[in-house]
């Protein structure tokens, strides 16, 4: 409680080694993290809109994610107006969002690592070019020197 009049939220509450998605808290005690009547938490779960964890009995545990979730169902349908059904869309809109930025940045890792591996590859046949070899354009025509033959004094006018 401390935490929560101190301005913090649930993640300051977590036992050592949990993480924000690790289920933890009962639901009398999610309740008071969100400021909801655990009516109102039981009621949500029903409709789809935060889905805790169950224990090994059967109980919900909610982790600080669904605490924080908990908050933005409730500012979105007090603060903001939209009905339940609305709010429902706008959180499967969000994690769909959050799962295609991961895969954009996904992507751009891959792209960085092909991009990386082709100029390492390309370093590599550059190296391997023989360096009595000269590169030229397309097109452009190569002429060969040869010196002359020194000439011959053998004709005293010449």
């Amino acid at each position: 409680m401390a935490d929560r009049e101190a301005g913090r939220g649930p993640e300051g509450a977590l036992p050592p080694g949990a993480g924000q998605d690790t289920p933890v808290f009962v639901i009398s005690i999610a309740a008071e993290l969100s400021g909801l009547h655990a009516q109102t938490l039981r009621s949500y779960d029903r409709l789809g809109l935060v889905s805790p964890g169950r224990s090994p009995g059967g109980g919900r545990r909610y982790s600080a994610r669904d605490i924080a979730l908990l908050r933005e169902v409730q500012r979105l349908s007090q603060e903001e107006g939209v009905n339940l059904a609305g709010v429902k869309r706008i959180i499967e809109l969000e994690q769909l969002v959050d799962q295609l930025r991961g895969r954009v940045e996904e992507l751009t890792e891959e792209l960085a690592a092909a991009h990386a591996a082709a100029e390492q590859a390309a370093a590599m046949v550059h190296q391997s070019y023989r360096r009595d070899l000269v590169p030229t354009e397309r097109g452009a025509q190569v002429v060969v020197w040869q010196p002359r033959a020194p000439r011959r004094r053998s004709d005293p006018q010449g």
